[in-house]
């Protein structure tokens, strides 16, 4: 027989507890969800911003040569 942690790992790095019924994850996942709903009516364009910050390099792109092979 196996023993279950307190809690398991995901891969972003938060820690869930492993003893919640499906019932309660359910839960949590609902209230994920509308906070982020609300998150997204309030900040949308401000995140979308700060992800385009992020992901996009400084500076501006490489010249684009349509002649150019792969």
């Amino acid at each position: 027989m196996s023993r279950r942690s307190p809690s398991s790992a995901v891969a972003s790095g938060m820690v869930v507890p492993a003893h919640w019924t499906p019932e309660q994850a359910l839960a949590v996942a609902e209230c994920l969800q509308a906070m982020r709903e609300a998150l997204w009516l309030r900040y949308g364009p401000q995140m979308q911003q700060a992800w385009r910050e992020q992901v996009m390099p400084a500076g501006s792109p490489p010249e684009f040569d349509p002649d150019a092979p792969f």
